[in-house]
């Protein structure tokens, strides 16, 4: 079906399922008098912007609910455009035929991300912030809460413009020197241009460097739990967890598949991630499990990796060891059951470094955690800006190459064409970020992350 931004949307903005209401959305030049068409209450046509109104949805003279509806006008709206909500009771069955009437009465279905893409078009907000409202829906932590309202409330867009004008006004600059090439004139002068460009890189390096916070505190760490079969994998998790998450037993190779869970700690989320233990697999079900172990360790960002201080030798621990740095993985060498070793074993464990813990009695558990975070260096109020999206590293990144050539052709006098292009480049990705240039295809990709509703 073709759609057109002219349209009127509807979508369900709740969760689908049964609970208290239920939130149905409309936004479009025609949402009020669409919802006039099923409502039967106060005239809506003729209501005020931000007022709520009793009355009932009908459909061919059946009654399908008693809701009300909240009227917001244009531009005084999330989108800028006409705008209504309605709060039913939250059947699935119920808004299923509210929004099947407004179909009817000439609304059509949104897609995703389709009502926070409008109020971008409409200069609600610019593009990074279009993108933090997503973010903070899907926040799974304090600290990817409080990046996604930083970056809402306007994060780094009101300097990055300021900057990315300053550097219009040379480049425009350098474009008049082209046209009057023959007679070897200079409108910009280089000194402020070399200025310019290092105060944009002293903004923008901060950025670049905060993205490998940034990406643990959007996504959480993620930390796999290996080691060999009845190191006590699983009884750590379950122990971290503080439920019977994982299947316990004496059994070796009991753990087939990649069982996942998250805890909060000091704001971030911490995604562990029990694996099969590593050791010659007995059969092809367990060969899988352990494949899959070895993928899970090389996509991490921390491993655990779990010794049976009670049943290992200093040549076993050495082999262990050798092993994960050559991975290049953060990792953190856990000894566990610390009750069941020689004097010798502990010894040498501590000297190296090791957690020492038992997981059956949660002994140093907390030790544990405080590991991860001093690891990380991650506080979960960042005291600065901090760049969590994957689309602007890359943005900044690729503007600080451009930047860097224009140095180069500043430094080696290079004929200023070539500086022109690599400044229109630096221009290029500044703009991107913000949405200032952006392509229907780019906007399509990010929104349609977005779920149905907002």
């Amino acid at each position: 079906m073709t759609t057109s931004s002219n349209d009127t949307i509807v979508a369900l903005a709740t969760v689908p399922g049964i609970s208290a209401i239920a939130v149905i959305r409309l936004s479009g030049a025609d949402a009020i008098s669409i919802t006039q068409k099923v409502f039967r209450g106060k005239n809506l046509n003729e209501q005020a912007s931000h007022t709520i109104h009793f009355g009932r949805i009908l459909s061919a003279d059946e009654i399908i609910d008693e809701v009300l509806v909240s009227v917001f006008r244009a531009p005084s709206s999330f989108t800028r455009e006409n705008s209504v909500e309605i709060s039913c009771h939250g059947s699935p069955l119920v808004a299923t035929k509210i929004i099947r009437a407004l179909l009817s009465a000439g609304a059509r279905l949104a897609n995703p991300g389709e009502f926070t893409k409008r109020a971008f078009l409409n200069k609600r907000f610019d593009l990074t912030q279009a993108e933090a409202v997503a973010d903070l829906i899907h926040a799974e932590s304090d600290a990817a809460h409080h990046a996604a309202i930083n970056q809402m409330r306007g994060g780094f867009k009101t300097e990055l413009e300021s900057l990315r004008q300053e550097l219009i006004h040379f480049a425009s600059l350098v474009e008049l020197e082209l046209d009057f090439g023959e007679e070897d004139v200079e409108f910009a002068k280089r000194d402020e241009l070399r200025g310019m460009v290092l105060r944009i890189q002293a903004f923008i390096t901060p950025l670049i460097d905060s993205f490998q916070a940034g990406n643990v505190i959007k996504n959480g760490i993620r930390t796999v739990i290996a080691g060999k079969p009845n190191a006590g994998k699983s009884t750590l998790l379950n122990a971290l967890l503080n439920e019977e998450r994982a299947l316990v037993s004496d059994i070796p190779g009991t753990t087939r598949d990649v069982i996942e869970d998250v805890i909060h700690l000091d704001g971030l989320a911490i995604r562990f991630i029990d694996t099969a233990g590593l050791r010659e697999a007995q059969d092809p079900i367990e060969a899988m499990g352990i494949d899959r172990t070895q993928q899970e360790m090389k996509k991490s960002s921390l491993i655990f990796y779990m010794i049976d201080l009670g049943n290992t030798s200093f040549t076993e621990m050495d082999a262990q060891e050798s092993h994960l740095r050559d991975l290049g993985i953060p990792f953190i060498l856990i000894g566990n059951k610390v009750d069941k070793c020689t004097p010798e074993i502990k010894l040498v464990a501590e000297q190296r470094g090791y957690v020492l813990i038992s997981a059956l009695q949660k002994t140093n558990l907390s030790v544990l955690k405080t590991k991860i975070v001093e690891l990380f260096q991650i506080q979960s109020r960042h005291s600065g800006t901090i760049v969590t999206s994957l689309r602007h590293y890359e943005c900044l990144t690729e503007t600080n190459a451009a930047l860097e050539r224009v140095l180069s052709s500043l430094n080696t006098r290079t004929t200023g064409d070539f500086m022109a292009m690599d400044i229109r480049q630096a221009l290029f990705y500044l703009g991107s970020i913000t949405g200032e240039i952006s392509t229907e295809d780019l906007l399509d990709s990010i929104f349609s992350r977005f779920c149905i509703g907002k």
